[in-house]
């Protein structure tokens, strides 16, 4: 009787894409069947081989599938088979969801860009609003975090909101007359004036628009683009304090 083994994922795909796409392509493989029971040398093991016959580069194709599966590893994608002995995997619940979801992907994707540490007014609300696939809360609630900084961090009044509150806290010095609490003095004319502009933009671009109406945040990706933002601001904010905190005469 003569057996057809089939590749799990093709020779060229293997070749041409980076091992995340590799891994991504191999996840469907493994999640084509139970999903459940999956070891490694049946992956890349002498049987396995088998399917790339015939190929110039069998050890380099098995390498690079190699690799994917431990991509998926590292990635919770792939976890232990506790019905099954040490070597065995399963494709997890979120490896599951991500090859039969369009919209996995994307979901993935923004998670990983967020997989880092944020900025502790992050860590809360903000990085649970987004989990839950709640986009636009999330994005409204990180900007405001980037708000609440500004205004502790310059003094100023509470009547002062949004781009206005930004605009005060962060006006250049200039023509001899003093500047908003946390402007760098330091720094020439044009980097002041764009350090304003930077932290009034992204208040009127992802604050204020959903605190007036009703905006579609839809995209995960976009979201976390959004939170990443606004920590990056509020690193900025955090060297403003230091700024203000360091007397004019320290080294």
């Amino acid at each position: 009787m003569t057996f057809t083994f089939h590749a799990p994922v093709p020779a060229q795909q293997i070749r041409e894409l980076p091992t995340r796409d590799v891994a991504l392509l191999l996840l469907q493989h493994l999640s084509s069947g139970n999903g459940r029971a999956l070891q490694l040398n049946n992956i890349v093991g002498p049987t396995a081989a088998r399917a790339y016959e015939g190929e110039p580069d069998v050890d380099a194709l098995l390498d690079v599938l190699t690799d994917a599966w431990s991509w998926l590893e590292s990635r919770a994608l792939l976890a232990r088979d506790r019905t099954q002995s040490e070597a065995f995997r399963r494709v997890s619940r979120e490896g599951m969801e991500l090859a039969k979801n369009p919209t996995g992907l994307a979901r993935f994707e923004a998670g990983e860009r967020l997989s880092g540490p944020l900025n502790p007014a992050l860590e809360g609300a903000v990085r649970t609003n987004f989990h839950l696939g709640e986009y636009e809360l999330a994005s409204f609630a990180a900007m405001k975090a980037v708000e609440v900084a500004v205004r502790e961090a310059s003094g100023l009044d509470n009547s002062l909101v949004g781009v206005h509150l930004m605009r005060a806290a962060f006006q250049p010095h200039k023509n001899g007359k003093e500047g908003g609490p946390l402007a760098d003095t330091e720094a020439e004319g044009g980097e002041q004036e764009a350090a304003s502009a930077l932290f009034a933009g992204a208040m009127g671009a992802y604050k204020n628009p959903p605190s007036h109406r009703t905006v579609k945040f839809d995209d995960p990706i976009e979201a976390a683009e959004i939170i990443q933002l606004a920590n990056l601001l509020l690193r900025q904010v955090e060297r403003a304090k230091l700024r203000a905190q360091t007397p004019p005469d320290a080294p």
